[in-house]
């Protein structure tokens, strides 16, 4: 069992910055090696969640959704078992609730939520016009 715990998320307006935090309780050293790739999504109440972007645990390779690609970057410092988001020239549609995802699996593709075996509780970001 790996419980993920997420942070960082607040209130920003238009153009601000934020880093969310993801990091994998009780691992201090390391992250466990059945994770293959750490993923965040994001959703809003009444739509269905959204693959934001991917980092593959061995080979650090990642991938990002269109609506983010540029703005965000995801990064993984593995000795702090932390897998992070950087969230620049936010825009009021990034509001949203902000999970971490582990697949142990690495079946499907990065971006179907139904491939991950562990999520955090979330993390709230607001992005005000």
């Amino acid at each position: 069992q790996v419980k993920l715990v997420e942070s960082g998320g607040g209130s920003v307006q238009a153009g601000g910055s934020l880093r969310l935090s993801c990091s994998a309780s009780g691992y201090t050293d390391r992250l466990p090696s059945s994770i293959y790739r750490m993923t965040w999504f994001r959703q809003t109440p009444g739509k269905e969640r959204e693959a934001v972007a991917t980092i593959y645990i061995r080979s650090s390779g990642t991938y990002y959704a269109n609506q983010v690609l540029g703005r965000f970057t995801i990064s993984l410092n593995n000795a702090k078992s932390t897998v992070y988001l950087q969230m620049d020239s936010l825009k009021p549609e990034d509001t949203a609730r902000y999970f971490c995802a582990a697949d142990l699996n690495m079946r499907g593709t990065w971006s179907d939520d139904r491939q991950y075996n562990y999520w955090g509780q979330g993390t709230q970001v607001t992005v005000s016009s």
